[in-house]
């Protein structure tokens, strides 16, 4: 069974400084017409820099869209879109936010933000051989940076203390992949 999806029209409700929204009507499988709200974003990156100890770095930020205090990986979105590098948009966003330089790169992959509206895509990476730098943040951002043991990081992840997406995805990635 084909199960694509094809744009009949496409019109722009809002256009800001990071997202373009979109309601679109789309042509399913059987024939009929739905309505389907796009949001689309530049994408973005995040990194668990982890040190010779094990331990990994993290920021607590308030996310004003759910109103609370998370704790995540640091991460950013891609200035210039897709077209941007993405190892150089993570080695940015890890300086930027923790003021942590690292030596070794490792790419864990990409995950999809939610996919059923959003088109973001968020690209992992895994930094070792940090050296300390000078935290530089966005004039809007405000952060503590945490440190925690990596062995902790995968418990918070999986007794549901950390949700935040890319922050589970590169956790466990990291853990199984490179078997930390």
């Amino acid at each position: 069974m084909d199960l694509m999806e094809k744009m009949v029209s496409s019109q722009t409700i809002f256009e800001g400084r990071i997202i373009k929204v979109t309601l679109d009507q789309a042509r399913l499988p059987d024939g009929k017409l739905a309505s389907r709200e796009v949001v689309y974003h530049p994408g973005g990156v995040a990194v668990l820099a982890l040190d010779e100890d094990k331990m990994v770095y993290l920021v607590k930020q308030y996310r004003y869209p759910i109103q609370r205090l998370l704790l995540e990986l640091p991460a950013g979105k891609l200035d210039h879109g897709a077209e941007e590098d993405r190892l150089l948009g993570a080695k940015r966003e890890l300086c930027e936010e923790t003021g942590l330089e690292a030596a070794e790169w490792t790419y864990l992959g990409s995950t999809l933000a939610s996919p059923g509206f959003c088109d973001e895509e968020l690209h992992m990476y895994l930094a070792r051989g940090l050296t300390r730098q000078r935290q530089h943040l966005d004039e809007d951002e405000f952060l503590d940076v945490v440190a925690m043991p990596f062995d902790r990081l995968v418990e918070q992840v999986m007794d549901g203390t950390i949700t935040d997406g890319k922050t589970v995805s590169a956790t466990l990635k990291a853990k199984v992949l490179l078997g930390l």
